[in-house]
């Protein structure tokens, strides 16, 4: 079904929005590479002491699962751009709660990778919110 805004015309994505999408892309290819591949070097540097090597790898998992499907989307209608926005503030909501929380429990001192990606989360959290406020509002 084709979504009609209040002119009776298509529904179309702001271009600003699949520009979003494709720097989320980016964002978590960035992460998720190396992440995936060299998991131990890259959370030591960020300062894991004994890094859980199959978390790590779940966690590029799901970022390369969530950034190729924003690569996938861009020629997508009004419908799939609102289905992964509810994807998107539904994963971010939940990494910044469980980084918050991971923090709280964290004994002696926090990585900064930890205080980064939570920083990460909450900026794309707010903005797919915004995005997805912004699109409620236009149609």
């Amino acid at each position: 079904m084709i979504r009609k805004n209040n002119r009776g015309g298509k529904k179309e994505i702001p271009s600003a929005l699949k520009t979003w999408f494709l720097v989320h892309f980016y964002v978590d290819l960035i992460v998720a590479v190396p992440l995936f591949f060299f998991p131990e070097a890259i959370l030591i540097f960020l300062g894991w002491e004994n890094p859980d090597l199959i978390t790590a790898r779940l966690f590029a998992a799901a970022l390369f699962g969530i950034g190729i499907s924003s690569l996938l989307v861009k020629k997508a209608g009004f419908e799939v751009y609102v289905n992964m926005l509810n994807l998107k503030i539904i994963w971010s909501t939940f990494a910044i709660l469980g980084i918050f929380l991971s923090i709280l429990q964290l004994e002696g001192t926090r990585p900064f990778g930890a205080f980064f990606a939570l920083f990460v989360f909450v900026f794309f959290n707010f903005l797919w919110i915004y995005w997805k406020v912004r699109l409620e509002k236009l149609y």
